[in-house]
């Protein structure tokens, strides 16, 4: 008897449940642990009490930028790895993380504009500048946007990006230490009424990777071919760089540039869901918020009572992960 496979809708209870699980122990769990009942209590009957404070005002916002940032990236890195058909492509590692990086940092650190609403539309426009780089150095010569042109183009483009964020922070002190946590991947530090104002933006991204998913199935088939089936290549590759400019601009903007959740998260969704990029899709908005609360509990708990920041943590599974991923894919090129 042959087993059939499971339907794609399948797991998305078990990962609800386990993002529920985290949401819990993200609210529970820290340099002071509070019962699990005692923490559902509070949400429902907040008593002006210490662990009432700590609830609701540090470990509830810092839970929901988890959630928000998680989907984000893991939604921004399935999108850039099926519109550049490269399962190594990633925001940061491509550079755009790095261009909102700068947009943010120029702005608040040389022009002192520390409203969201100005940096934000900075953190798009360097975003969008990183993407437009990339795509025109991986494109130049001879075979077009080749994935391993488009990874090499995004190393070369986030190098020098990056070396301009660390340029305006050495020569600006103030800069410096305001951003020095931030830069390195964090879900605290900033106000929760930030997530308000970038809801929209990110509603906007979420609601343009659900519309572009559809059409990569059609793209991983090749640009001629998808073309032969009566799909625009150039509008779905603008509203997929539109999606991922909103979406990573919006989580570097709320947490710093975290790196690696946008390469591991659709792989790991590709392994339950097939080739299909609407499941793809789906799949890694639910599955980045769970490598991100996960890791930030990772860094509350292993160096208690002070605490690892969870880009930190992201990057020490990701970069393994990473190289794992190239020598496998060189495995079966060779």
């Amino acid at each position: 008897m042959t087993l059939r496979p499971l339907p794609h809708y399948a797991a998305v209870p078990l990962c609800l449940l386990l993002l529920l699980l985290l949401c819990l122990a993200s609210l529970a769990l820290g340099t002071k642990w509070i019962a699990a009942d005692r923490v559902l209590d509070l949400l429902l009957h907040p008593d002006g009490s210490e662990e009432s404070g700590i609830v609701h005002d540090m470990r509830v916002p810092r839970t929901l930028f988890g959630l928000v940032v998680g989907a984000a990236l893991g939604t921004a890195g399935a999108l850039m790895q099926g519109l550049t058909r490269n399962p190594l492509a990633d925001p940061g590692l491509l550079g755009v993380t790095a261009g909102a990086s700068l947009g943010v940092v120029v702005t608040t650190g040389l022009l002192g504009i520390t409203a969201v609403h100005g940096y934000l539309w900075f953190a798009f426009a360097g975003a969008l500048l990183a993407t437009v780089l990339v795509y025109a150095l991986g494109g130049a010569g001879r075979g077009g946007a080749t994935p391993a042109k488009l990874a090499l183009a995004g190393a070369a483009v986030s190098a020098l990006l990056q070396s301009l964020v660390n340029a305006v922070l050495l020569f600006d002190a103030a800069a410096l230490g305001d951003f020095r946590f931030w830069a390195v991947g964090s879900l605290i530090g900033q106000p929760a009424g930030l997530l308000v104002d970038l809801l929209p933006f990110l509603g906007a991204g979420l609601l343009l990777a659900a519309l572009t998913a559809p059409a990569l199935n059609k793209l991983a088939l090749g640009d001629g071919v998808a073309t032969s089936l009566g799909q625009n290549v150039g509008l779905v590759r603008v509203r997929g760089a539109a999606a991922i400019t909103l979406l990573t601009a919006s989580a570097v903007a709320l947490c710093g540039p975290i790196a690696f959740v946008g390469l591991v998260i659709p792989q790991i969704a590709r392994l339950l869901t097939g080739p299909d990029h609407r499941w793809i899709v789906a799949y890694s908005a639910l599955l980045g918020p769970a490598l991100l609360l996960a890791a930030d509990l990772v860094g509350r708990l292993i160096a208690r009572p002070d605490e690892l920041h969870v880009g930190i943590v992201v990057t020490a599974v990701g970069a393994p992960f990473f190289i794992l991923s190239v020598r496998r894919r060189r495995l079966r090129e060779s």
